[in-house]
This record gives C-alpha cells, structure tokens and sequence, in this order.
C-alpha cells in the first residue's frame, strides 16, 4: 500500500493549492498563536472552504481550550483536529464530544520508551502521529525540523493508519517511508524557505517523492 500525506501549517491559496494539486491527503491549519504558521479560524475558513471534499482538513491546536475549540468548529468544521500538546486522552474524548471531529494525537519521540503511549492513546485517536521531541527549551512543540531514528518504527503496528513527522523533506521522506513503514507522511517546516513561508515547488516535490516510494 503506498503512503499519503499531510501538508501541514498551510497559510496562503498557492500552496494549498499545490498540496491539492500534487494529491495531498490531508492538508493542516495550525491554530497556535506561537507558532510562525498560525492562521486564525476564521482565515483558515475562508481559506481551506477549496479543500472540503478534496483532502482532509486538520485543525493543529496545542492544549486549545474549550472557547477556541468551539470557534474552530463552528467557522473552520474541520475533519480532525490534532492535539499537539500535553492534553491526555479524556481531554481528547472532550474535544471529540464538543467539536464533532475526528483526533488525531502527536506524540513526542526520541527513544523507544516514548512509544509506551501510544497503547494508552489507541482507543480514542482516529490517527497516532510520531512527531520527533523538540529541542530543550523549543517554544513549539514541533515544526522545528527535528527527526528521530525511524528504525524505531519498524515492525509495529497499530488498529488506525498513522503518521511519522518531523524533519521530514523531498529528499528524505521516501527513505523513512521505506525504514519506517509508515502509512502516513507528515511535513511542515520541511517544504518551506523560511520558517512559516510555504514553498509550493518543494510542496509538489515532496508529494511526488511520497507518491513514488
């Protein structure tokens, strides 16, 4: 089975664009005011209405609290969204109650021992996400261009298809499809020129480099 993607921090009509064109399966808002790829719900709304039915559409929060999940579910409606904070997973089954979306859940890594959460994590998520720890002292909790040794992947298996982020590009996402097994492929800082500035030829090649692993 070949792997999809997610382009991930999209903020502008040309490169949401490009992911659609190039076959993207998922596309991402970030809604996290720290982050160099913010974009406001309503923004987002007006923005990723060309991708509904297209790809699936993922709101990024970050231990978002109840008023901007509402906000984010009644102007954007996306399909999922993703926690990529501390959140745990009742906090999920709330999200899930009170936005109506799918979830998806990242988890850091950098060891074999971080994988430990995701048995905790499989009931309530319809997507894991292993996204590489941030540096100490990261303001973000990714986006950073940070990896982790994919070999920790090989082998296991999980009820949903999941993601592998996190320093992923063009020139290297085939490689960890092949090491990890990956169903999934999710890029951010990888297909941009500056951080938060999306660059839709890389977009493009990194969804053909994806397409043909």
């Amino acid at each position: 089975m070949s792997a999809h993607a997610k382009i991930c921090g999209l903020t502008t009509p040309e490169t949401l664009d490009a992911a659609l064109t190039g076959g993207a399966a998922f596309v991402g808002a970030v809604v996290f005011p720290k982050s160099p790829r913010h974009i406001a719900p309503l923004h987002a709304a007006t923005l990723f209405e060309r991708a509904r039915g297209k790809a699936k559409i993922v709101a990024v929060t970050v231990d978002a609290d109840d008023a901007l999940l509402t906000e984010i579910a009644l102007i954007l409606k996306p399909d999922l969204i993703q926690l990529h904070g501390s959140e745990t997973p009742a906090r999920a089954e709330q999200v899930r109650m009170l936005t109506g979306a799918g979830i998806i859940k990242a988890l850091p890594i950098r060891t074999d021992d971080d994988f430990a959460a995701a048995d905790d994590w499989e009931p309530f998520v319809d997507h894991l996400m292993f996204d590489a720890k941030p540096p100490e002292g990261s303001a973000l909790p990714g986006g950073v261009g940070a990896r982790f040794d994919w070999v920790m992947l090989a082998g296991r298996a999980y009820r949903h298809p999941w993601f592998v982020a996190g320093g992923l590009t063009p020139d290297n996402v085939a490689q960890a499809i092949r090491i990890s097994g990956a169903p999934l492929m999710d890029v951010s800082s990888g297909v941009e020129s500056a951080p938060g500035v999306k660059d839709p030829a890389l977009i493009t090649a990194f969804l053909d480099a994806v397409r043909s692993a």
